[in-house]
């Protein structure tokens, strides 16, 4: 549990550098608004399905193939339950705070927090399974988090909510990975190139907020605390005593947990920038997430651990 301690804490650590970069490259006058939202397409449209094929080109596993689907089982339910969760609690909130909160408590960053720290501590096992939990976060975040930060819910919205690149990226991913095809170079280098920017450049968008919001408005909203601390660990230890107690074990009950115990998805202050809600709210909301799961992950990463050994 010590050693989890740490390894979070490293990769907390790393997160808040980057988003003090583009705190300082925001109050430089470096980044501006233009610059973040332009940053804010090429990480929902190019990098996102990037990370999903990325993620699956590994050698075949039929051992593996049975895993993968619990983990993709476990996955749809914890993020089935936040969203009846977030419907429920927010349900007579303004619409413009309603959809950041919402957010909030549905989308945790699985990916550029969880994955590092499932490689750290699970290997690249803990790396197959967490992308099967980004797997079904796009498909969510695709659906659900698209219609709910839009406010659009015609037939169209929602067809265009299933066919894009998040979406797309994740069925592709799953077929290469179930029909053993591997890239060759020239195709899997570019992608690689493009999944290593998953996590410097929606920091430095976090950054951009950051610079010019306050967080003290978050510190002071009795709902953002709500959303954390269910965020942070109600959900994560539901979560684990759920599959715990239904006979998932081992390295998917961990990478499971790991990424729902993640702070809140960055993906939240880049859909709020981009359909004009509340982005101080949310970007508020992220880091300080961010900073209380430095306490929080080592806890509930270190449970799940004391469990399956």
């Amino acid at each position: 549990m010590l050693q989890s301690f740490f390894n979070v804490s490293e990769q907390v650590a790393v997160l808040f550098i980057l988003i003090f970069v583009g705190f300082l490259l925001t109050k430089l006058s470096i980044i501006k608004e233009s610059g973040a939202k332009v940053m804010t397409d090429v990480v929902l449209y190019a990098v996102t399905p990037c990370v999903i094929v990325n993620a699956f080109q590994r050698e075949y596993d039929p051992s593996m193939l049975s895993g993968l689907l619990i983990a993709l089982l476990c996955a749809f339910c914890v993020m089935l339950f936040s969203v009846l969760l977030a419907e429920l609690l927010y349900r007579r909130q303004k619409i413009e705070r309603a959809v950041v909160l919402k957010f909030a408590v549905v989308f945790s960053n699985c990916g550029f927090t969880a994955l590092p720290l499932q490689e750290a501590v699970l290997g690249s096992d803990g790396v197959f399974y967490g992308a099967a939990y980004i797997a079904v976060f796009n498909i969510f975040m695709w659906t659900y988090g698209l219609i709910t930060m839009s406010g659009k819910k015609e037939k169209k919205e929602i067809l265009k909510a299933v066919v894009n690149p998040g979406i797309i990226g994740t069925l592709i991913g799953v077929l290469f990975f179930v029909l053993r095809v591997s890239l060759p170079e020239i195709i899997k280098a570019p992608i690689s190139f493009l999944a290593s920017l998953n996590t410097p450049v929606p920091m430095l968008i976090i950054g951009f907020y950051l610079a010019t919001s306050s967080l003290r408005r978050v510190l002071k909203d009795k709902d953002a605390y709500l959303s954390m601390f269910i965020r942070l660990l109600g959900i994560p230890l539901l979560a684990l005593f759920a599959m715990y107690f239904t006979g998932v074990n081992g390295v998917i009950l961990s990478a499971v947990v790991i990424a729902a115990s993640s702070p809140v998805a960055a993906f939240s202050t880049m859909m709020s920038a981009k359909y004009n809600r509340d982005t101080e709210l949310s970007a508020g909301i992220v880091c300080a997430s961010t900073l209380f799961s430095l306490v929080t992950m080592p806890l509930t990463v270190g449970l799940a651990r004391y469990l399956v050994v």
